[in-house]
């Protein structure tokens, strides 16, 4: 058995996770395992198995044409920091208890650091119209090469000091930049803080109005673009109690900031209206309104008979035309017919006489 891929050495934060990899080659094809050696002077090595360390471990195995094998370990500790090992083997003797195996198991080996995590002060202010995100890193930390400001994977503001504060400046109000903004510092490994920008729901309606037939689906929709997320949607008509979801002809769908009404076997005088959906979340609650029209089915057709009467109409004009036209255009052709007649005799005569004259 050889190594095709070995794992590397990383640093971490606490918190944060760590996944190594290996792949070895072999005939017959060879088997991985992974160990791990504390840094305590009294720690040996013992083997790792998936679901170990509160079920923090998790081991993933193929074989295939090869050996591929990697180790995550989520929601790292000081006591991750270590030597990982994985060892690879294919001799058939390798996990017999009483027999040593002719082959020894071959090992590649990848430290990883557990660093504490520093402390981020963060912070959001309001002044004069503008938002102003810091964050203040506690001592003690790494070296820091630099920061970044991020909003989902868009990068909004770098630059290159050294400070443990950093800030960014956005022009406008909350309710329209709600959401997680990213504090970056550059340093090794890379260490971030969040700052959060709260506000109540912001509920908007897909659309304002909405048209459907009777005895079609009707489907409303409202969505909320802010944050934090929406942890209740409730749905009413004017006037009326909420609509509980699979009463009567009603269903309601809700995932996170989207919630859904779906009206079935629409009906022109029950259903049509002005429908409410309210948004809750821990800053408070919005709503939006969607108005509901709903048309006979057979309003789908009017149209499609305009369409056919305007050609019916066409059609008779055109014949009565023609019907009309036929008797002239047949007198037209005798006339035309007896003209010749009397140009030719004409030309006859006068080239007779010419001809005794020329006697």
């Amino acid at each position: 058995a050889g190594f095709i891929k070995s794992p590397l050495s990383q640093k971490r934060l606490t918190q944060d996770s760590v996944e190594l990899y290996c792949e070895a080659i072999g005939n017959p094809i060879p088997e991985i395992q992974w160990w791990f050696e504390g840094n305590e002077p009294n720690e040996t090595y013992v083997q790792l198995w998936d679901g170990a360390r509160q079920d923090r471990v998790k081991i993933n195995a193929t074989y295939n044409l090869h050996s591929t094998s990697t180790v995550y370990i989520a929601n790292l500790t000081n006591d991750d920091s270590g030597m990982y090992e994985c060892r690879a083997s294919n001799d058939p003797d390798r996990n017999h208890l009483s027999k040593s195996p002719k082959v020894k198991w071959i090992r590649s080996q990848a430290n990883v650091f557990v660093i504490e995590r520093p402390d981020i002060k963060a912070h959001v202010t309001g002044v004069s119209g503008k938002l102003i995100l810091t964050c203040n890193m506690t001592a003690p930390y790494p070296a820091i090469e630099g920061h970044e400001w991020m909003h989902g994977d868009k990068i909004l503001q770098t630059d290159t000091e050294s400070s443990a504060f950093t800030s960014y400046t956005i022009e406008g109000k909350m309710e329209e930049y709600s959401g997680i903004y990213e504090c970056v510092y550059k340093t090794s490994p890379v260490i971030k803080g969040q700052v959060n920008i709260s506000v109540p729901p912001q509920v908007m309606a897909y659309k304002k109005s909405e048209h459907g037939n009777e005895g079609d689906t009707g489907v409303l929709t409202c969505k909320n673009p802010s944050f934090p997320p929406v942890s209740s949607w409730v749905w009413y008509k004017n006037g009326q109690e909420p609509i509980i979801n699979g009463s009567g002809r009603y269903i309601i769908k809700s995932s996170g900031n989207k919630t859904e009404l779906r009206i079935l076997k629409l009906n022109i005088e029950e259903d049509t209206g002005d429908y409410h959906c309210n948004a809750t979340n821990s800053y408070g609650f919005g709503g939006a309104t969607v108005n509901l029209r709903v048309r006979s089915r057979l309003a789908a057709l009017w149209p499609f008979l305009g369409i056919v009467a305007e050609v019916l109409v066409l059609v008779t004009i055109i014949f009565i035309y023609e019907k009309r036209r036929k008797p002239d255009e047949v007198l037209d052709d005798d006339d035309g017919g007896s003209a010749p007649l009397k140009s030719n005799a004409t030309n006859h005569k006068d080239k007779n006489v010419r001809q005794r004259n020329a006697n």
